[in-house]
């Protein structure tokens, strides 16, 4: 089975590969790799696991083996499709939105999963009000933020208010910004890594945020 994956809900995504890849899997990036590799990964064998678990990064916007001078690019999904049953478990992380036809037509065929994790631009919307909101009044917004306990993803919170402080710190240049993105970094690792409620460490997040 090969799966793939795409969209802008990175938390999401991670998820969902740890929930069918596990903990310990094999890692490609697609912009290293030729068509032999790509062979390589969907036949060949281990010596230590007989079905290899394997996430490949990015194989769009339509990768092109270089091959020798003077002869064409080879589009990498539509290599891909000879290999839809292989026996191990490949999953595929397109961060690009740069899509060609055989992109397409490969998530289509028998032995592929697509799966598309988006963030909506209404929840985007809301989601950065309460962040910019924690910039004004954090108990306001620690107030916000339990209205959506029962609606949202919390792990999907780190992603929208990671991109809207990056948004906010360029713009700005702002020690408060850069200290809110620190926080941030912080408060996403101790939230993979213990097993207190993420909302816990989001409400903090947000009071710290509002600190002048």
């Amino acid at each position: 089975m090969i799966y793939v994956f795409a969209g802008d809900d990175r938390e999401r995504i991670l998820k969902e590969i740890k929930k069918i890849l596990g903990e310990e899997y094999e890692v490609f990036e697609g912009e290293n790799l030729g068509i032999q590799d790509l062979v390589n990964i969907c036949l060949g064998t281990n010596l230590f696991v007989e079905r290899r678990k394997i996430l490949i990064r990015d194989l769009t916007p339509a990768r092109k083996d270089e091959g020798e001078a003077g002869t064409p690019g080879i589009d990498f999904y539509a290599e891909l499709i000879k290999y839809v049953n292989t026996p191990h478990e490949i999953v595929i992380w397109e961060t690009n939105k740069s899509r060609k036809k055989s992109f397409a037509e490969f998530r289509k065929a028998r032995g592929v999963k697509f799966l598309e994790f988006k963030i909506y631009k209404e929840d985007f919307k809301q989601l950065s009000g309460i962040l910019d909101l924690a910039f004004r009044d954090g108990k306001q917004a620690v107030l916000e933020l339990r209205k959506l306990e029962d609606q949202t993803d919390p792990y999907s919170l780190v992603g929208v208010f990671a991109f809207n402080l990056c948004e906010k710190y360029n713009y700005r240049r702002g020690e408060r910004e850069k200290r809110a993105l620190e926080a941030l970094s912080e408060i996403d690792m101790l939230m993979k890594t213990t097993s207190l409620s993420p909302w816990t460490f989001l409400e903090s997040f947000l009071l710290q945020v509002s600190s002048p």
